[in-house]
């Protein structure tokens, strides 16, 4: 059985996506909807206490904004646990590495994503997002995206309380699983369509820096197939640093600044960062 976890912005599940859910899933399935409209919990805390609730031998967290097209995609989640035993968790856009600098996890080569959604943007216009299959229905990342995430159940494995806030719970969840060997997929058998866009602000920052620092011994993370190129790394962290600045977060700004700059002291970058900074504290 499968239990889906749903932490709602509102007391209630939309009847669309109840019905759509009972339509669709195909398998036997509990659904778990975690309250949080006068926002009593962190993401973090929801879905523990989601898992606490859950009976299934797996589990699915999904937002409370998406619909799934997929007919019978409880016994494709199934079926892909129980043929592979290694696989911990399962979602469907992700990436086959992460930088040991801090990003999002879609910050990376696009030959390094795998995707399947059907995204809506905030302009309105809907994208069919897939790539990264070749033709494999199964493909082998280290890090997944929140929109969908289903999991083998493990009692070892829970989200860690100590991360506050509603973002980077996907970069928590993927690097426990792999932490404890578990292989990490992206699946294109399972169709979503996402009605809204995440957005980065001072709290992702927070969120972002505390993670990485978290993890800064198991990190970067790839496939055996895949490569972390120094000018990945340096992207990931200058983008990161101008988000820091921009949302005047200045004291990560500089710690991840001053990382940078030992490992890669010749680059140009380093004048910009000080007149940026500059700039900023004046304004």
């Amino acid at each position: 059985m499968i239990s889906i976890i749903i932490c709602c912005r509102t007391q209630i599940i939309s009847n669309d996506l109840s019905d759509n859910i009972k339509k669709t899933v195909g398998c036997e399935y509990e659904l778990i909807v975690i309250d949080n409209s006068e926002n009593t919990y962190s993401i973090f805390e929801a879905y523990n206490l989601g898992i606490d609730k859950s009976t299934g031998d797996y589990l699915c967290f999904i937002h409370d904004d998406i619909l799934i097209h997929t007919i019978g995609w409880g016994n494709t989640i199934e079926g892909v646990f129980k043929n592979d035993n290694q696989v911990g968790l399962i979602g469907v856009a992700g990436a086959k590495l992460k930088t040991k600098m801090p990003s999002p996890w879609w910050n990376c080569p696009e030959d390094q994503k795998v995707i399947c959604i059907i995204q809506h943007h905030a302009d309105k216009k809907e994208e069919k997002m897939i790539s990264g299959f070749d033709n494999d229905a199964l493909v082998e990342v280290v890090v997944i995206d929140g929109i969908f995430m289903a999991m083998r159940k493990d009692e070892h494995v829970l989200f860690d309380t100590t991360l506050k806030g509603f973002h980077n719970y996907d970069l928590n969840i993927s690097f426990e699983y792999k932490k404890r060997g578990y292989k990490v997929v992206v699946t294109n058998q399972v169709i979503i369509e996402h009605y809204s866009t995440g957005n980065i602000n001072a709290q992702w920052v927070k969120s972002t820096y505390k993670i990485h620092k978290k993890y800064k011994n198991s990190l970067p993370l790839k496939n055996e197939s895949s490569t972390i190129k120094k000018g990945t790394e340096i992207a990931n962290a200058i983008n990161f640093i101008e988000e820091s600045v921009k949302f005047k977060k200045f004291n990560i700004a500089y710690l991840i600044w001053w990382k940078l700059f030992c490992l890669y002291p010749n680059i140009k970058y380093h004048i910009k960062f000080w007149r940026n900074v500059l700039n900023r504290k004046r304004c």
